[in-house]
């Protein structure tokens, strides 16, 4: 299973650089955290004009085709605390906790993240974990 966070399901819904990728990765078992599909609509909603509805029907569509929308636990949100206040620096490593959200739950299930944030890469790599480093818009890798 592969742990996306919401830059792999923008990149994908908006057909951006990662958008195949992130398709190929769709195809096995894929997770999404509640917070990271909040995330996703925020972005698609309050940034690019999309109506709610149709992102919505979007995340469903994901969901039904294996996509999981994960709940997040506690245990996860713990986690995600403890990473945010253990790694967060304002310029080095500017991590939201919704990204740390993220990184706990592949943390926690052993799982690589997708992402193409690379403060939130060296926050899973620094932890032991594994990142399945996707393009940003330019086509950097984390």
């Amino acid at each position: 299973m592969i742990v996306l966070d919401a830059y792999a399901v923008l990149a994908y819904l908006r057909d951006e650089r990662a958008a195949e990728e992130v398709g190929e990765l769709l195809s096995g078992p894929t997770m999404l955290a509640a917070v990271n599909a909040a995330e996703v609509v925020d972005q698609l909603v309050r940034v690019y004009g999309q109506d709610p509805d149709d992102v919505h029907a979007d995340l469903v569509m994901l969901a039904h085709t294996g996509m999981e929308l994960a709940a997040v636990s506690a245990d996860t949100g713990v986690l995600a605390g403890r990473l945010r206040a253990r790694h967060y620096h304002r310029e080095r490593m500017a991590v939201s906790l919704a990204d740390c959200v993220a990184a706990a739950a592949a943390l926690s299930t052993e799982c690589a993240l997708a992402t193409a944030d690379p403060a939130l890469a060296s926050l899973v790599r620094a932890e032991g974990g594994r990142v399945h480093s996707l393009p940003d818009t330019a086509g950097r890798l984390p």
